[in-house]
């Protein structure tokens, strides 16, 4: 199992949706917003070189006019089957070329559809798209049709909340499209379903994240410890690895505050990990986690004879391993009171 992190906290999105069984939804929705009242000046496309890699400095900066996001309207006589299907920060998987690139940000995903009366297109709606998505300085990175097996690595919970957007990803030929801006990205992915009935959107626009998490202090970890002898905060290591992020220096430091002002304070640090993967592998790699954290507080001149370190791996979850957000509270190294 490859973990990204291990948790220290305190002890306290279906990809083939859109297939030929799904239900036929009749009520018309809102139009999406159109980039602006006056439809700009079509601007040509700067194709990729064949058999490229992807290089995201190569598409060039466009600076026309948008408007509000989602910025583009269907054309006339299709529709979108539900209203209000955005989300204001996550990550979503937009393939192109030979793999899925993973922006995050703002995201609007649906289902495309002809209203009552018309017949739907494949072709008559991919060229309206592009036409517009052009106009604004898009560029195409991507058609082509994505390997069945590939869609595998979309996370299941990613699947389940953007099922429109992805549309019947798997096998399809799917269409991807960047619009580059000076202050972010604009990503735009279409996948039609395999019955030719309707097919996937999702726009989406990168902007940073902005944290809403706080440090646990030193303060708040000893209180913790006295009332329930054991504490998690976050630490994160590289990926399958035992080094520590810079960006989890701070924790480090607290826990450090923490046994200098408490000099009779022993502890144990214990690495988890939820239970995918190779059992053995998980347990030798909590071990690791649990050591480079003691190694990082004895360099900090406290002493290694009053930090134990030891790694459990799946042995000990506090949360149900059949969710991602399970194993994510399950992957942790914990703080214990000796």
């Amino acid at each position: 199992m490859r973990l990204k992190s291990l948790t220290i906290a305190v002890s306290a999105t279906v990809l083939f949706a859109c297939n030929s069984s799904k239900k036929q939804h009749t009520e018309d929705s809102t139009a999406v917003p159109q980039a602006n009242n006056a439809a700009p000046e079509p601007a040509p496309a700067v194709a990729p070189v064949a058999g490229a890699a992807f290089d995201i400095n190569a598409i060039p900066v466009s600076d026309k006019p948008l408007g509000a996001f989602p910025y583009f309207n269907l054309p006339e006589g299709y529709k979108n089957y539900s209203n209000n299907k955005i989300t204001d920060f996550d990550v979503a998987l937009y393939w192109v070329k030979d793999h899925f690139e993973r922006p995050e940000g703002k995201i609007f995903y649906n289902r495309i559809s002809a209203k009552e009366g018309k017949s739907y297109s494949d072709l008559e709606l991919a060229r309206n798209l592009e036409e517009v998505i052009k106009g604004v300085g898009g560029v195409k990175v991507s058609e082509v049709k994505v390997p069945g097996d590939s869609a595998y690595a979309i996370p299941q919970n990613n699947k389940l909340k953007y099922m429109d957007g992805y549309g019947f990803i798997g096998n399809a030929v799917t269409t991807t499209y960047l619009v580059r801006r000076a202050d972010r990205n604009i990503w735009i992915q279409l996948t039609p379903t395999d019955d030719g009935s309707s097919a996937g959107w999702m726009i989406l626009e990168t902007k940073p994240f902005k944290a809403t998490a706080s440090l646990i202090k030193a303060e708040e970890i000893k209180n913790e410890l006295d009332t329930k002898g054991h504490i998690a905060l976050y630490i994160n290591f590289d990926t399958d690895k035992a080094t520590i992020k810079p960006e989890s220096q701070p924790a480090i430091d607290e826990i450090q505050k923490l046994l200098a002002a408490n000099a009779g304070l022993k502890v144990a640090i214990e690495g988890h990990t939820d239970n995918s993967g190779d059992a053995a592998h998980n347990k030798k790699l909590s071990e690791e986690r649990a050591n480079a954290v003691k190694a990082a507080l004895t360099a900090k001149d406290i002493d290694a004879a009053r930090i134990q370190a030891k790694g459990l791996g799946a042995d000990k979850p506090i949360a149900d391993n059949n969710s991602e957000e399970g194993k994510a509270k399950n992957r942790r190294v914990e703080i214990v009171k000796i």
